[in-house]
């Protein structure tokens, strides 16, 4: 591929599989940056504000390349579901989160410092759950580990335990929306100077 070196601000290794997937070469450069929760913000805004801030910050050290930036929200309504903090805290969201039809937000933030270019957008996608009990999302949590994904789940690790249909992009809910961003991408690099 005649592109740019990418950049993933990540460490989510879901998402760097994903990148995987499409055969483009990446390297990884984690942000740590502290994710934002706005309260007056929808969870695409807050989702696109935090892939920008990711993106952002690592394209300052890699100014000559491409650096991809995302962040992926959960949202039942007004309420939006991070990564949760304890065991407790997933099991409360996964509990809210049954029987119900959800959003999963990624927001996407492509970024080339040195040509001064930079492209945003959001994907969603609804994930509808089964009714859960107790019992369920503690066999669930035995099994998968919580901590480290939005809403208290990862569709592709035992995701027929909760969930009834997806309607939109699966690899969105996984954190990566492919389709999209292999657009996105192509229109963005077109557009940089050559190297």
């Amino acid at each position: 591929m005649n592109t740019p070196m990418l950049i993933l601000a990540s460490a989510s290794p879901r998402r760097a599989e994903l990148l995987r997937q499409l055969g483009w070469a990446f390297q990884v450069v984690p942000s740590h940056l502290p994710e934002v929760q706005g309260e007056h913000l929808s969870a695409g805004e807050v989702a696109q504000i935090n892939a920008y801030r990711k993106a952002r910050a690592v394209s300052k050290k890699h100014p000559d390349l491409v650096t991809l930036g995302v962040d992926t929200v959960v949202a039942l309504g007004t309420t939006i579901f991070g990564k949760p903090g304890t065991r407790a805290e997933a099991e409360e969201m996964l509990l809210a989160l049954g029987g119900k039809t959800h959003i999963v937000a990624t927001g996407v933030c492509l970024i080339h410092l040195r040509a001064h270019r930079q492209k945003s957008f959001v994907e969603q996608t609804e994930v509808s759950f089964r009714p859960l009990t107790l019992e369920r999302v503690r066999q669930y949590h035995a099994a998968v580990d919580p901590l480290d994904k939005a809403g208290a789940y990862g569709i592709q690790e035992k995701g027929e335990w909760l969930v009834a249909a997806v309607a939109g992009s699966l690899s969105n809910v996984i954190g990566l929306p492919l389709e999209r961003l292999e657009e996105e991408f192509a229109a963005f690099t077109r557009s940089l100077p050559p190297r």
